[in-house]
């Protein structure tokens, strides 16, 4: 069987015929290839093809697909027990290892995705303040719960919609919102609504509006609102943890959040989350506090043990420097290879996060990336799909790079896309 006649197979029994919407290739057009199998920067589809990855599972393959030391600790996990329901060593290890790298999680706790820990850390935020409204940033995308699904970015972008059924009025009137790198709007919210914020979340650099980097003084007045408001400050660095610095956004751009959530990079691609912040607060959570939080396999022994292989590789290594330089590279050649080719482009990069538009001017909100050329993306995209490079099949994603990637790669992928460009022209 080949990818069509496994996604007609799949959308008798799957919506869409894929487990999340972005998958579907909506967004830019034909049907998405079913993965046979990934190893260091490449997939390989069930038609036997082979992709240079940029998506890298929407990030957390910093390694790369079927690192070595992943597998083995996969492997030897698995041997040992699968589920317990019962405390384990590897979540003690792993956590004390997150804390090294995180040091405003003074506790934390593991669930088994971004959008628990994002759920989660707005209870404890309604809970610890006593106060019901969040606000949260046009484009930014939280996880599929009901708070955040109000003018969200990732898949909700991608399909056009604006807000989804299924989500009580009530519950989101509760959801303030405001444009991404918008500080006076910011403002104007806390002097209408104060005292009822309990929290504002904020990916700290947007990875689900397609790549937008805050400006210079937006994450530190965010800071600054929140502490005069008595709100909580919550990063969502689900994507942006371990990307754009060692520590995170927090660590790039130096402003301390009161809490944080991280995602699937901290279990080396198995389903993982996790959320944590400052003792005071985290001592309200169940069974230190009244704030209840639970999940039978929250701190399975499989996504420890690839979370701890991942994470200890990446401080034996250290590879972040090189692995900006590379992001880079790509990013400017890309950049170069379509304005040679008569088209407008911006883009930038932070560690190995990046994005590019097609657009004349820098995509600073979700308004912005919404006007950019997404006509010309869709060509572009399957242009270099049709060449072997995958790039994420939306306008509004990030791409990503693992520390497989080496400069070949690089240049294979620049050389595809200099063809890719030459025939949509």
């Amino acid at each position: 069987m080949n990818s069509s006649d496994w996604f007609k197979r799949a959308c008798e029994s799957i919506p869409g015929g894929v487990n999340s919407p972005v998958r579907a290739f909506r967004a830019v057009g034909g049907e998405p290839f079913f993965v046979a199998r990934g190893e260091g920067c490449r997939l390989y589809d069930v038609d036997r093809k082979e992709y240079i990855d940029y998506v890298l599972s929407w990030g957390p393959l910093i390694l790369g697909h079927s690192h070595p030391a992943v597998v083995k600790a996969v492997t030897e996990a698995a041997m040992a027990g699968t589920s317990f329901g019962a405390p384990t060593p590897l979540e003690v290890e792993l956590a004390e290892l997150v804390r090294k790298f995180f040091p405003s999680m003074e506790m934390l706790r593991f669930v088994n995705s971004g959008t628990e820990a994002t759920m989660t850390a707005v209870r404890i935020a309604r809970g610890f303040t006593g106060r019901d409204m969040i606000l949260k940033f046009e484009g930014c995308y939280h996880g599929h719960g009901d708070s955040f699904l109000v003018k969200a970015g990732s898949g909700v972008a991608t399909l056009g919609l604006p807000n989804s059924p299924g989500v009580p009025e009530e519950l989101s009137k509760l959801t303030l919102t405001a444009p991404f790198n918008d500080l006076e709007s910011v403002e104007t919210i806390f002097r209408a609504h104060g005292g009822r914020i309990a929290a504002v979340i904020v990916e700290p650099v947007v990875g689900n509006g397609g790549f937008i980097a805050p400006l210079p003084e937006f994450l530190p007045g965010l800071r600054r609102l929140t502490g005069e408001n008595e709100a909580l400050l919550i990063f969502d660095e689900v994507m942006t943890g371990f990307r754009v610095a060692r520590g995170g956004a927090q660590d790039r751009f130096d402003v301390i959040p009161d809490l944080t959530t991280l995602g699937k990079v901290i279990g080396g691609g198995l389903p993982v989350g996790a959320y944590g912040g400052r003792r005071e607060i985290m001592e309200q959570v169940a069974p230190l506090g009244p704030i209840y939080q639970a999940g039978t396999l929250s701190g399975n022994p499989l996504a420890m043990a690839a979370g701890l292989a991942q994470l200890r590789t990446l401080e034996d290594t250290r590879p972040f420097d090189e692995l900006e330089r590379r992001t880079r590279r790509l990013v400017d050649g890309l950049l170069e290879i379509v304005r040679d080719g008569g088209h407008p482009a911006t883009g930038d990069c932070l560690g190995s996060m990046w994005g590019i538009f097609f657009a004349e001017h820098p995509v600073r909100s979700f308004a912005d990336a919404q006007a950019t050329d997404v006509g010309f993306f869709r060509d572009f995209f399957h242009a270099c799909l049709d060449r072997g490079v995958f790039f994420a099949p939306s306008p509004f994603e990030a791409g990503f790079l693992s520390t497989a990637h080496e400069e070949g790669d690089i240049d294979a992928t620049l050389a595809r896309a200099g063809d890719a460009i030459q025939a949509i022209s």
